[in-house]
């Protein structure tokens, strides 16, 4: 009957057990957040809602030697009692209450309760509360998720809670050594009287009693010196870096282990508050920067401003963050989709010349046209009309606007609002998107997003571009020269591979550069966050000064540097192309220049610029039949008109065919003109009561020398080269032919209506 009795009362007493609700060991207690950079070290731990530093750590995460110490000074049997220890709390109870020193008989489960509840356990009724709800604990936890719990909660000084908050705050590490774990361990007996920023002594005395306590049990296989220097930091202490790059993380639970590496951002700090205190006289008052791993798109720094809390240059705005027109940032993109349309190479001539596209008249920034120039100087050289004639002549389908589509740019908004200013800056980027375009450029033409938490699974990577194409790119930006060098050779750049580019933002708002050296990509900009102009603030003056200051800091600060190697397994090959035209070399071409080719997609044209001409002894004219006698042979440079007019204006005038005697008829040498006004995407407007005339030019070959107008089937005049001719149209739909003097035709329809 006895027998019976006891399982009666254990089976009710495990019934009402099973009916009460497991007690929350974690639940309502707010954590903090502790940031480190990819080598360990602390950026920055946040205070949780209610003022203190507190970490969460699995316990699986905890230095052994921490938890064997704990265990030692708090409780040697907690894995053999239930929760308490009777024969502990009856000494302490007898000393205590017998006259003799205060001692605690409390295991480690009940401490965790007194803890995790707020009790209050001076008396005899809080501490039958306590052991209460420490029975309460070992019914439903394992001694493992107790421990853990303790260790996350316990105080070990100030407001610092917690063995994971304890050691980053007072040694910068997660994992502790011995000794560090050893000075930790007697903190949450006494917090306050033994805080070891405070009470130094105190501390000194019940550590050193430890250490002889830990030696005498594991001096033999584990002992600890009590003459290594411990040196604890306080949470005043703490670091406060990358203060931007933290802030847009946001806010975790637990420790977030980021990309940043704490010593390249301590180095770019440096660069850039140097930089910007040597110019301030210029009004450049601040900077940000945005260093990243082009192998995993990881941040290895962010600067978003010089100065975080300097409220006059709006410190604590993020500049890598921010929307800003990126200037001519984006014009290498626009080349390597021109590759990829079998449109250039890299020594492929672009007309730098007075262009008009449906009424937009593009300028270069220095207001002036420097004629023909090869894909790579126009490039290089940052020159606007080569780069907006190349995006007009791209397919809708693989447009920039497209490429920047398949990259996910932000607020982007449809093409037509841009237009193609979109070449020039007219849509806004982010550094970080900007930074991430570059890396795409060394990465083979494939795009990911740039990430600052380690380990964080990203999107999948987009093509933009072709392998070759981004190559070919990457290559040519790396023949640009440093700003210090001038026009000098490149002797310091050639062997660090920096592949870069600058860009100016439409009133002077924003001075960048941006590129590409060994497996970095680096971005810096110059400017203010009022978006006030400054003269200064020009990409090439402002901001590549700067680049390099960085890139040769980072060179001198490792001792490998990944060599680039080169287009090992790309459609690439070498051939040579005319050094004046660019295109296949002729027979009449003096000099040829190697030029990377992409079989099958690059554009393969004979050169048509150097063409031999029969020319009479006597006259000097060109004539059409030879005779050994009278005539010789010579090559001349054929340009269109445009372009010979930009030589003369520059200087650099050249040799002109000669005529054609009267007899020679040539007419199918050389290319038709070309006419550049009226434009056929224009309607043009007659107002009746000023009417004004209608200016017709066109561009023709070097073997002509006159072209002749025609409306419809009225003849209109007669123009020399680069001349314009007036005519005044009725409102309607007009035929508008221009016949050069050798009989080669181009026409054009013009509408024009009437609107008063």
């Amino acid at each position: 009957m006895k027998t019976l009795a006891v399982a009666c009362a254990i089976l009710a007493a495990a019934f009402v057990v099973s009916r009460i609700e497991r007690p929350p060991i974690y639940a309502g207690v707010a954590w903090s957040t502790a940031y480190e950079g990819a080598d360990g070290k602390l950026l920055r731990v946040t205070l949780s809602s209610d003022e203190k530093y507190r970490l969460y750590r699995p316990l699986a995460e905890m230095p052994k030697d921490l938890i064997d110490a704990t265990l030692l000074h708090e409780d040697r049997q907690f894995y053999r009692h239930p929760g308490v220890n009777p024969v502990a709390l009856a000494r302490a109870a007898f000393s205590t209450y017998g006259g003799g020193a205060r001692l605690g008989g409390s295991t480690l489960t009940m401490q965790l309760a007194r803890i995790r509840y707020g009790l209050r356990t001076q008396g005899v009724a809080g501490k039958l509360v306590q052991i209460l709800r420490a029975l309460e604990l070992e019914w439903f936890y394992s001694k493992d998720e107790i421990l853990e719990a303790y260790l996350n909660l316990a105080p070990y000084g100030g407001n610092i809670e917690g063995a994971a908050a304890a050691g980053l705050i007072y040694f910068d590490k997660d994992q502790l050594s011995l000794e560090e774990a050893l000075a930790l361990t007697p903190l949450p007996q006494s917090p306050s009287r033994r805080d070891p920023k405070r009470e130094l002594k105190a501390w000194d005395k019940a550590h050193r009693r430890f250490l002889a306590e830990w030696n005498a049990v594991y001096g033999a296989t584990r002992p600890a010196s009590a003459e290594v220097a411990i040196t604890f930091r306080g949470a005043g202490d703490l670091p406060f870096l990358a203060p931007h790059f933290v802030a847009a993380i946001g806010e975790k639970q637990g420790t977030v282990r980021t990309t940043l590496d704490t010593d390249k951002q301590r180095l770019l700090e440096r660069k850039l508050k140097a930089y910007v205190n040597e110019k301030r006289h210029q009004g450049i008052d601040n900077a940000a920067a945005l260093l990243v791993d082009a192998r995993t798109l990881g941040v290895v720094a962010e600067i978003g401003s010089v100065e975080f809390s300097n409220v006059d240059i709006l410190g604590q705005v993020n500049g890598t963050t921010a929307k800003r027109s990126p200037g001519s940032t984006l014009k290498p993109f626009i080349y390597a989709l021109a590759i990829d349309e079998g449109m250039i190479h890299p020594e492929t001539r672009i007309k730098d010349a007075p262009m008009r596209f449906s009424g937009f008249n593009p300028e270069n920034f220095d207001g002036e046209f420097k004629g023909p120039l090869s894909a790579t100087q126009a490039l290089t050289h940052s020159r606007n009309v080569p780069a907006v004639a190349l995006m007009h002549a791209l397919p809708p389908e693989r447009s920039l606007h497209a490429l920047l589509s398949r990259a996910a740019i932000r607020d982007l908004k449809p093409e037509p609002h841009y237009g193609l200013a979109l070449a020039l800056g007219g849509a806004e980027l982010t550094m970080h998107e900007l930074a991430a375009l570059y890396a795409a450029i060394r990465n083979g033409g494939m795009h990911r997003p740039t990430a600052r938490i380690a380990g964080a699974r990203g999107k999948e990577p987009v093509r933009l571009v072709s392998p070759e194409a981004a190559f070919l790119v990457q290559n040519m930006l790396q023949t640009t020269t440093r700003p210090e060098l001038g026009g000098a050779a490149n002797l310091l750049q050639a062997p660090l591979e920096v592949s870069w580019k600058t860009g100016t933002s439409h009133g002077f708002r924003d001075a960048w550069t941006v590129g590409i050296a060994g497996p970095y990509v680096l971005a810096v900009w110059v400017g203010r966050f009022d978006g006030r102009g400054n003269n200064a603030f020009i990409g090439i003056k402002a901001a590549a000064p700067l680049f390099f200051r960085v890139i040769d800091a980072l060179r001198a600060s490792e001792k490998a540097w990944p060599v680039d190697k080169g287009p090992a397994g790309l459609n690439l090959t070498r051939v040579h192309v005319c050094s004046v035209s660019g295109k296949l070399p002729s027979d009449a071409c003096p000099h040829a220049i190697p030029s990377w080719f992409i079989p099958g997609k690059s554009p393969i044209e004979t050169c048509d610029v150097h063409r031999p001409v029969l020319v009479d002894n006597a006259s000097g004219k060109r004539v059409c039949r030879f005779d050994p006698r009278t005539t010789h042979v010579e090559v001349f440079e054929f340009w269109p008109s445009d372009i010979a007019s930009l030589f003369r204006r520059a200087g650099l005038p050249r040799r002109a065919p000669p005529a054609a005697s009267a007899e020679c008829v040539d007419a199918g040498h050389g290319p038709p003109p070309r006419i550049t006004s009226p434009q056929p995407e224009l309607v043009y407007q007659l107002r009746s009561r000023a009417p004004t005339p209608l200016p017709l030019s066109a561009i023709m070959d070097s073997s002509a020398d006159a072209l002749y107008w025609f409306a419809d089937q009225r003849y209109l005049g007669r123009a020399g080269s680069n001349e314009v001719v007036m005519w005044q149209p009725n409102p309607g739909a007009h035929v508008v032919r221009a016949v050069d003097s050798l009989g080669r035709v181009a026409a054009q329809t013009v509408r024009v209506e009437q609107v008063d």
